[in-house]
């Protein structure tokens, strides 16, 4: 298990014993059924008609349920509280932690570095398996947002010089971005549901990898091939306005940023090091555990290098000197760059600690333990419930992150008695179905539209059919992995 989160989850329970004492309800199964009802349905109501943000959302499903559930007025928000400290204390250090090395990474041109050596050595026949395999190594230290604002403008000149259907490059890296954002850590979600489903984060990322690659290969380049005869676009002249020579990160008009003017561009390999460091070393740990040598010399320092918080940190360090000093720039430039990447990441922290604090409440009133006893009644397999469980959350509230969230405390229970390798896979089946069918209420949605320049109908066809697709896919690969591991 993914020890620094759950130390740092003890500890902000044994902070609250008495007041977690006193929030045990005495609700009846139906009372119990009826508050989870009523706390999801507040959430969705907010975020979808009323436009709430998630966070707002959260916190008032949170009180909904705990009320609804039987636990008093005065300990309404302990559970949620707690949730929410011990949340963000574990998983929303990993987020900034992520968010410094993606920030460097783009600024000093590495992801460029990345993008340019592959696109360069790719005859153009070949090009949208090459779109697939940068998203897929880019995406896994960016968040999913980042990655899109950073690869589409590089999609539209790729369609521009080949005067090809942007789609035909597109979807391949918009299922690389999107895959690897629901089922691979450090993203939030696959880290918020090993948090809360006790899953070890380094068998989660091998596991998550290894079912992110033929998903990634189904839903990108070979679904890319009919949907370009469904939707027929024009090469692109320009990315929202910008023409090619504007550059992709908003420099100057030769392509050149003020920020960086003046600076080497770090190498394609240390670039790559940089973006794999991370996850060498967490997979590094799992093969030591795997291996049960964790009592020898080597195997405690790899399991100390593997530790996520560890493995990140050293990561940053790393790129602060790969991405910062080497490349010429000062630690006055660096520090303000640091500082910069915490801004874009706040929002985001905020939904992840709520979320955490909703999942809390979930599981201490008890409302977890019956659903998952309804589950297993129905004979339904813990991985295919899950799914179902994400995708109709994603469906009514367009957001993953809630998705996973709600759908691991549910399930929390139930992977009480998984063995590890299945409490993986159950974080990878939610992660799934955290995905499924992007439409209107759905940032990512419009965000493609608009890029792409396509209708909304246009955007169904491609984007929204690539996300269900994407999800089938990927649940069908993790109950084939469940039958044999």
């Amino acid at each position: 298990m993914f020890h620094t989160t759950t130390l740092l989850a003890q500890g902000a329970a044994a902070a609250l014993p008495q007041a977690a004492a006193a929030a045990e309800p005495t609700a009846s199964t139906p009372q119990l059924v009826i508050a989870a009802v009523a706390g999801i349905a507040v959430i969705i109501v907010l975020i979808v008609w009323l436009k709430v943000h998630p966070f707002l959302a959260l916190v008032l499903g949170s009180g909904v349920l705990a009320v609804t559930a039987g636990i008093g007025l005065t300990d309404t928000f302990t559970s949620f509280s707690a949730g929410l400290g011990s949340t963000v204390a574990g998983v929303g250090v990993l987020i900034a932690l992520g968010a410094i090395i993606g920030k460097l990474l783009i600024d000093s041109g590495g992801a460029d570095r990345i993008v340019d050596t592959i696109l360069d050595k790719t005859p153009a026949k070949r090009l949208p398996w090459a779109m697939a395999l940068i998203a897929f190594v880019v995406g896994i230290p960016l968040f999913f947002e980042v990655g899109v604002v950073l690869l589409i403008p590089v999609v539209m000149i790729v369609a521009r010089r080949m005067r090809t259907n942007p789609v035909l490059v597109g979807i391949p890296a918009l299922a690389g971005l999107s895959a690897l954002h629901g089922l691979v850590p450090p993203h939030p979600g696959p880290l918020l549901a090993i948090e809360a489903l006790g899953a070890d984060l380094g068998l989660t990322l091998g596991l998550g990898l290894l079912v992110a690659v033929p998903t990634v290969i189904v839903a990108g380049p070979l679904l890319a091939i009919p949907l370009t005869r469904w939707v027929r676009l024009e090469p692109p002249v320009s990315v929202l306005g910008m023409s090619e020579g504007a550059g992709t990160s908003g420099g100057d008009a030769d392509g050149s940023s003020n920020a960086t003017a003046g600076l080497r561009k770090p190498t394609f390999g240390m670039s790559v090091l940089v973006v794999l460091l991370p996850v060498i070393l967490m997979l590094a740990r799992s093969a030591v555990e795997i291996a049960g040598a964790t009592e020898t010399g080597y195997g405690t320092v790899l399991e100390f290098l593997g530790t996520p918080l560890v493995a990140l940190l050293i990561t940053s360090l790393f790129a602060l000197f790969a991405f910062g000093t080497a490349v010429g720039r000062t630690r006055q430039q660096l520090g303000d760059l640091v500082g910069s990447s915490f801004a874009p990441i706040a929002g985001i922290l905020l939904i992840v600690g709520a979320g955490g604090g909703f999942k809390q409440t979930l599981v201490e009133s008890g409302v977890g333990d019956v659903i998952a006893s309804g589950i297993a009644d129905a004979g339904i397999t813990p991985l295919l419930a899950g799914w179902m469980v994400a995708a109709l959350i994603r469906i009514a509230t367009g957001s993953a992150t809630v998705a996973t969230i709600t759908a691991a405390g549910i399930m929390a229970p139930l992977a009480a008695g998984l063995e590890p390798t299945h409490a993986a896979l159950l974080v990878l089946a939610i992660g799934a179905g955290s995905v499924f069918l992007s439409h209107v209420n759905d940032a990512g949605f419009w965000l493609v539209k608009e890029y792409f320049g396509m209708t909304v109908g246009q955007t169904f066809k491609t984007w929204s059919l690539m996300e269900s697709v994407l999800s089938v896919v990927a649940l069908l690969v993790v109950l084939l992995l469940g039958a044999f591991v």
